[in-house]
């Protein structure tokens, strides 16, 4: 199969994945899924891994490489193992990005990106910028008939981390509260969306590219704002004094040290975006009573509930559509900002 490998780490992004025929997947465990990739979402993660921030943490020993990334995965059933039921050859599916054990105690209370023994196909292990990848009958949800691959693949990932930080904001808002989305991109664009699902409040947005700030506003934030250097008073006079709730979809490049600055006492920072370090006075946290925690991925529940509301067309992926053998000029588009919502590979 054709498949686009890593061969190397590189914090200034200078490297090119790999074009090659490598071998298919074949299944060794009953209840393994080989997919036939309908479209593979790009994710900043994937740019944090060549950059070397994940080898610590997935190649400690770096006998890892090559390999192949892609975590974001959406295609048709190709091959089931013998004790597959829920699924089979030529079902649309869509793929959570974690494959969880189902046994351990994270997983009992159904917290599948907390499992003790999960592997995550693209960060450790081969993905989807592939034409097949593999993985497990309990990461699979089969898509509803007027659903394609293209269409979804991103809310794998990029989709369901952005609805769970939705989500757990929607539990501390009410019709009149403030949120301020950091970072319309791929993630931010669908909290945007989930959010208007969910809860009444009032939507912010900033991001400091033009084409991200129009399309915030095209899907209906109240307010949008360019990230300039007056944003948190911009932010303060909007919403007398903070928001109630910040999401920070950015977490690097000076953005993690202005969103904590934008909540309101006893308000509320979910930081999902990563790559850089909160720097808070302590004083601050008391005196303000803020509340800082991050945001993890999301549970298979909650992958379930955003295909709902994907189907019912209340949360769409908006997409830019590369093929495999042009992944690496769709990297390029993704690091320098080229186009808004999501770039995906289609095989």
């Amino acid at each position: 199969m054709k498949a686009a490998r890593l061969y190397e780490y590189d914090p200034k992004m200078n490297v090119k994945l790999k074009i090659e025929d490598v071998a298919a997947p074949t299944i060794t465990a009953p209840d393994e899924v080989i997919v036939r990739v309908g479209a593979a979402g790009l994710c900043r993660t994937d740019l944090h891994i060549i950059e070397g921030v994940w080898k610590p943490t997935m190649d400690p020993d770096g006998s890892l490489l090559p390999y192949i990334m892609g975590h974001e995965n959406a295609g048709w059933v190709e091959e089931v193992g013998s004790g597959v039921r829920s699924v089979k050859r030529g079902d649309a599916v869509i793929c959570h990005p974690f494959r969880s054990c189902g046994i351990c105690l994270n997983c009992r209370h159904g917290e599948d990106m907390y499992c003790d023994n999960g592997q995550f196909p693209g960060l450790g292990m081969n993905g989807g910028f592939a034409e097949y990848f593999i993985t497990s009958e309990r990461s699979l949800i089969k898509l509803n008939a007027n659903v394609t691959p293209i269409e979804v693949a991103p809310l794998a990932d990029a989709g369901i981390t952005a609805y769970r930080a939705a989500k757990r904001a929607a539990k501390l808002l009410r019709p009149g509260s403030y949120c301020v989305l950091l970072g319309i991109g791929g993630l931010g664009h669908i909290a945007l969306q989930s959010l208007h699902a969910i809860s009444g409040c009032r939507i912010i947005a900033v991001d400091r590219e033009p084409a991200a700030r129009v399309l915030a506003k095209d899907l209906g934030a109240d307010f949008v704002l360019d990230g300039g250097p007056n944003v948190v008073e911009e932010v303060k006079a909007i919403t007398g004094g903070g928001a109630h709730v910040v999401i920070d979809f950015v977490g690097e490049l000076g953005v993690e040290n202005i969103c904590w600055k934008m909540v309101r006492k006893g308000g509320q920072l979910f930081v999902v975006g990563y790559g850089g370090a909160v720097n808070v006075p302590t004083a601050h946290l008391v005196i303000e009573e803020i509340n800082i925690g991050g945001s993890l991925v999301g549970n298979f529940t909650e992958l379930v509930e955003l295909m709902e509301l994907n189907a019912d067309g209340k949360v769409k992926m908006h997409y830019t559509e590369y093929n495999l053998a042009s992944i690496n000029t769709a990297l390029d588009d993704f690091k320098n900002r080229r186009f808004t919502g999501r770039g995906v590979i289609v095989p």
